[in-house]
């Protein structure tokens, strides 16, 4: 069986979230964040149907609450599933299609960015996910030793047509080691064997503040076959993120910017967010793209205007909404992060 990766951009049967009740995740602002949440499925289902994975019935309850006081009253459906975090881009599966156009999950390991130690309901989500929608589950193995591998969604970003971005920082990185001794070519193989990749493009380090250790999610996206945007700090005397950009540009001019078959475009960072002390990673590269509409992180600052009008343009035949994600982005993600799209069948 050979496999395709949709993009983000081709047509979705639903998005995927969880609904948000661990407290530690935002550390004394977990109020504000259901509200944001019933903010985003508001935006979403007048588009698409929208899955909504709550901890308990106690949650589920909340999140009828919040998404009815938003006036949201179909088009999405609650479901009972435990879970331990809500950033379903990395413990939810990745929708696929076979050569019969029908959806298969790729249901890598989750291993919580070997950060915390309470993962053991997310790594089940996987599987919960399969079970709602009626879709057969692979759990991806590697090529050399036939383990499975870990892997997060945010960690890859296709064009439907056999491209992948990913970044050296995430995926090779002995700091924070997700698949140790698994090399380029072994992560090529298996994104050729699973994802039906043919190209993938490695772009280097990820944004400043990226708990994830460098996701590509928060750096690079396609819009289109052959387009891509990129966070890019222009201010040398700004940050970590000017040098990090300028390295990520370079490589994509290699890739084929330089000659035409890649059009790479810019997208600037907002200002450094800080809470109490720690650099957050604010990106609007986090934006997600669902059937009909984009919803951009949003951080009240200058720059928001323009990344709005940027992604405005790449996406003409879809509306462009900003979604406030000052708070949101206290638990180290935003819209991508909570997302998960499930491809429509061909």
């Amino acid at each position: 069986m050979t496999y395709t990766f949709p993009a983000e951009y081709a047509p979705h049967a639903a998005t995927w979230i969880a609904w948000p009740h661990h407290e530690p995740d935002w550390p004394g602002k977990l109020a504000p964040i259901p509200w944001v949440y019933a903010e985003i499925v508001r935006v979403l289902h007048r588009h698409e149907r929208v899955e909504i994975l709550c901890h308990s019935d106690e949650v589920k309850a909340s999140a009828r609450e919040h998404l009815a006081a938003h006036g949201v009253t179909d088009n999405f459906t609650l479901h009972v599933v435990p879970n331990d975090r809500v950033w379903l881009r990395d413990s939810a599966p990745t929708g696929v299609v076979d050569d019969d156009g029908a959806v298969t999950l790729m249901n890598w390991k989750f291993n919580a960015w070997a950060k915390y130690a309470n993962f053991d309901l997310d790594a089940q989500v996987g599987a919960a996910v399969a079970r709602i929608a009626g879709l057969p589950r692979v759990e991806p193995k590697r090529p050399d030793t036939g383990e499975r591998v870990v892997l997060e969604g945010g960690a890859i970003d296709t064009d439907g047509e056999g491209t992948l971005l990913v970044t050296e920082e995430c995926l090779l990185s002995t700091v924070q080691e997700r698949n140790p001794g698994l090399t380029r070519g072994g992560y090529e193989q298996v994104f050729r064997d699973y994802l039906g990749i043919r190209e993938t493009i490695w772009l280097g380090e990820g944004c400043v503040g990226d708990d994830t250790h460098g996701h590509v999610d928060d750096v690079a996206r396609f819009t289109a076959p052959g387009v891509i945007v990129l966070a890019y700090e222009a201010d040398p005397a700004d940050d970590e993120n000017h040098r990090r950009s300028v390295d990520n540009l370079e490589r994509l001019q290699l890739a084929g910017g330089a000659r035409g078959a890649l059009k790479v475009v810019k997208l600037p960072y907002p200002r450094p967010v800080i809470m109490n002390g720690e650099r957050l990673p604010a990106s609007y590269a986090n934006f997600y793209i669902a059937n009909g509409v984009v919803i951009v992180p949003t951080f009240n600052d200058r720059n928001d205007r323009i990344a709005l009008n940027t992604l405005a343009e790449l996406f003409p035949g879809r509306q462009v909404v900003g979604v406030h994600a000052v708070d949101l982005v206290w638990g180290l993600g935003t819209l991508h992060c909570l997302t998960q799209q499930q491809p429509a069948a061909r």
